[in-house]
């Protein structure tokens, strides 16, 4: 049986030309910092995204976790959109490792300046400071929705007036760009702190990076080694991320129309709805079946995609699955999810 994997843009396999890239690489200690395909790559995602340095690291988790970290004390508060990655999916880390807690501003992942101010805490000894303000683009729980540029520059300008700081979790920063036409740069420039990944869509096996200023790359590059991040002939895995920036970040445009028919064949099913993608995420509604009986349904037909709530599923595509299989995957859905 044919088995189509919609769960995840993390599940691409490198391909073997990526595969002799990562074979060929020039390697060295990156912990002395002496790995030129390294240095190569943060060189690379730094002039990429308009900031003056990049540190690679293992996860998108540990490129957030780094930010947090540079940018707030124990105790503080950081403001982020509703689902954002950084209190849903890292396991605890924040307060784990930074002692800080998370406000919502807005709802569906997005919020605007006005949302902004409302969340930010008075100064008073018995408010937690807030100190940050996180972004996430595209917000993975919002259904790859991409966050509006123009609010972007809106929250920063408040950010600044109350002194916060700003980070971009741009985990998928490159679907951004090519749904938006913008540049990387452009979509990073109000930010001290930016995380991309690499293995997301990109089709590279592991790797993110924090891009910042000099100082905090230094100081990140510390906290790095504390949390066990510290990587020896990284080239390797630096080569994979490095061959997905040059070849495969233009191809997202195909994970992009797939997904949008993804759910155009999705709308004639009955009993299920989808909010029409921006980007490679799809967000299925179920009226009448659970998402956990659905996902069961959907496996026994070699279709595998995610519960998100109990009546909500994810589909999303990647370089993994082609747009033929996209479709019959759209198929086996409507007729399995519209039978409850």
């Amino acid at each position: 049986m044919e088995i189509i994997d919609l769960r995840s843009d993390t599940l691409t396999r490198p391909s073997a030309a990526m595969r002799a890239a990562m074979a060929a690489a020039e390697v060295g200690d990156d912990v002395y910092g002496e790995d030129p395909t390294v240095s190569e790559l943060e060189t690379t995602v730094s002039e990429l995204l308009g900031k003056p340095a990049a540190l690679f690291v293992p996860s998108g988790t540990m490129g957030n976790q780094l930010a947090l970290l540079l940018q707030t004390r124990r105790g503080d508060e950081v403001v982020i959109g509703e689902g954002a990655h950084l209190a849903f999916y890292e396991a605890g880390a924040g307060a784990a490792w930074s002692g800080v807690q998370f406000a919502i501003a807005g709802s569906g992942g997005l919020f605007n300046a006005a949302e902004l101010e409302a969340s930010i805490k008075p100064r008073a000894d018995f408010y937690p400071r807030t100190s940050l303000v996180a972004v996430e683009n595209t917000h993975n729980r919002g259904g790859g929705c991409v966050f509006p540029q123009v609010e972007v520059e809106s929250i920063a300008a408040t950010a600044r007036r109350h002194g916060l700081a700003l980070h971009l979790d741009g985990a998928r920063i490159w679907n951004a760009a090519v749904a938006t036409g913008l540049a990387e740069a452009e979509i990073a420039r109000p930010f001290d702190t930016v995380s991309v990944c690499f293995s997301k869509g990109l089709g590279a096996p592991v790797g993110s990076a924090l891009v910042a200023s000099k100082e905090a790359i230094a100081s990140a590059r510390r906290y790095r080694r504390m949390l066990g991040g510290g990587m020896r002939q990284a080239g390797v895995l630096a080569a994979a991320a490095l061959f997905a920036l040059r070849h495969n970040r233009q191809r997202l445009f195909d994970d992009h129309r797939a997904a949008r028919r993804l759910s155009e064949i999705l709308q004639d099913g009955r009993k299920l709805s989808t909010v029409f993608p921006e980007t490679n995420i799809v967000r299925i509604e179920l009226e009448a079946m659970a998402a956990t009986e659905a996902v069961a349904k959907l496996k026994v037909r070699g279709v595998l995609c995610n519960a998100t709530g109990p009546r909500s599923l994810r589909a999303v595509s990647h370089l993994d699955v082609t747009f033929e299989q996209v479709e019959r995957a759209a198929q086996i859905m409507v007729e399995e999810l519209s039978s409850a």
